[in-house]
């Protein structure tokens, strides 16, 4: 998942821990420098999306050491960990564990030499360009933290791991596997994402819509092939694909209101393989962001509507009208609760000051909406961001001395204890905070 975050009035601040420190950050000191070996494993052995076996395995083991009940397995290379500590609410935790085909290019001494086979086919390196290393070692923190404070709350914890977001395909896995039937269903569910247009250790939190409908769409569009010289006699779907590319901008400018987000963006255009012959089809291939459903429905029916016109303004029906097909399942907009982010980020500026700020939503994806979706009357959920950015690297970037590498970039390394520090502490603080000892 690529995110990009709105850090306007913040970029001047600096982002050290506050000097003051009770119980909870001192024991988490204590276990950072176990936790940053268990990080610098996970980074240098990273496996692909629905075939993170090694890391589940090894991080199912620690949650059994603690205490958990333990189930693998579940949305094929899913983990369960379960601890039920008298009466009171249900809260998740999640982690994602897939890494990228990315060859790393960090330089650590712990990168990625890992190599595997993606479902394009085509071997590449694997490397946690996308930081869900930080995510899984931030959730063996909060794991050991809440494990070992049992006398604090009440309730039952459940902390998943999650197979492959990075297709967007992990969560529902886990859900039609029955998550929230085998398992304990969560009153609340929390995650947090690594930011890579942030300070290390700035949290950000978005109510309401955080994340976009993510939809992949082809459109075959089909023509009448000739010679090059004698455009007359045929229909070149060139010609209408572009024509198509060009109306479809309409779809955000003119069709949907100002008020609302959108975004349409041709990202491949093919046709045609010599200079003189013109083709019988053009294929494009589209991504479509929104954020709620009635604007995504709005778009994909005006995508079909746009690319039939303009193929019978050219003279085309029937057989040879595009066809456009919208990819399944796709990746719904991810809704944090208000009440919830409200709650947590009360909690969390209290624990964080100077640190924690509102952020506008962004428009990447992230399979964690599923959780909210599969039951949304009765399931709160949020997902939050902590920084990332190494403060002399932050301090350039903002001074225009440097470029910061985006999330899914063979070069991005994040200030890895800060972001595992950080989001232990607030997963745990959060948790403790939803789950009191009184059970109300």
């Amino acid at each position: 998942m690529r995110i990009g975050l709105a850090l306007a009035g913040v970029c001047g601040l600096a982002f050290a821990v506050p000097a003051q420190a009770d119980e909870l950050r001192d024991a988490l000191m204590e276990d950072m420098p176990e936790l940053m070996e268990v990080y610098k494993d996970l980074h240098a052995n990273p496996e692909l999306s629905f075939q993170e076996f090694n890391t589940a395995k090894k991080l199912a083991a620690r949650a059994r050491e603690l205490g958990f009940e333990v189930t693998e397995g579940v949305g094929q290379t899913g983990v369960v960990a379960v601890m039920k500590n008298g009466d009171g609410p249900t809260v998740m935790l999640r982690a994602d564990m897939d890494g990228l085909p990315v060859n790393e290019q960090t330089g650590l001494p712990y990168a990625s030499k890992a190599r595997g086979v993606p479902e394009s086919g085509v071997e590449s390196g694997i490397m946690h360009a996308c930081g869900h290393d930080t995510h899984m070692v931030a959730w063996v923190g909060a794991a050991q933290l809440l494990a070992e404070r049992k006398d604090e709350w009440s309730g039952t914890l459940v902390m998943i791991l999650q197979p492959a977001e990075e297709l967007g395909l992990g969560a529902v896995a886990m859900l039609e596997d029955g998550l929230y039937e085998r398992f304990p269903k969560p009153d609340y569910v929390l995650a947090f994402h690594d930011a890579a247009a942030a300070p290390a250790g700035f949290i950000g939190y978005t109510p309401g819509f955080a994340l976009a409908n993510v939809d992949s769409v082809d459109i075959t569009v089909k023509g009448v092939g000739g010679h090059g010289a004698y455009p007359h006699t045929t229909k070149d779907p060139i010609v209408i694909a572009s024509s198509i590319v060009m109306r479809l901008q309409t779809l955000v400018s003119r069709e949907t209101s100002p008020l609302d987000s959108a975004v349409v963006t041709v990202g491949s255009f093919r046709s045609g393989a010599k200079h003189n012959i013109i083709s019988d089809e053009a294929k494009l291939q589209l991504t479509v962001r929104s954020y709620s459903d009635e604007t995504r429905a709005a778009l994909l029916e005006g995508i079909e509507r746009i690319a039939k016109a303009e193929s019978m303004a050219a003279g085309l029906s029937g057989d040879l009208l595009p066809v456009v097909e919208v990819k399944d399942p796709y990746t719904p907009a991810t809704y944090n609760t208000p009440e919830l982010t409200a709650d947590v980020a009360e909690v969390l500026t209290a624990r964080f000051p100077g640190r924690v700020f509102e952020t506008d939503p962004v428009m990447g994806g992230e399979d964690f909406s599923q959780f909210r979706r599969a039951d949304p009357d009765n399931v709160q959920t949020l997902i939050f961001w902590v920084g990332g950015v190494p403060q002399d690297q932050w301090e350039k970037a903002q001074a225009g001395e440097a470029e910061l590498p985006s999330l899914h970039s063979p070069f991005w390394a994040p200030d890895a204890e800060k972001v595992i520090a950080t989001a232990t502490e607030a997963l745990t603080a959060a948790t403790l905070d939803l789950m009191p000892r009184s059970g109300g």
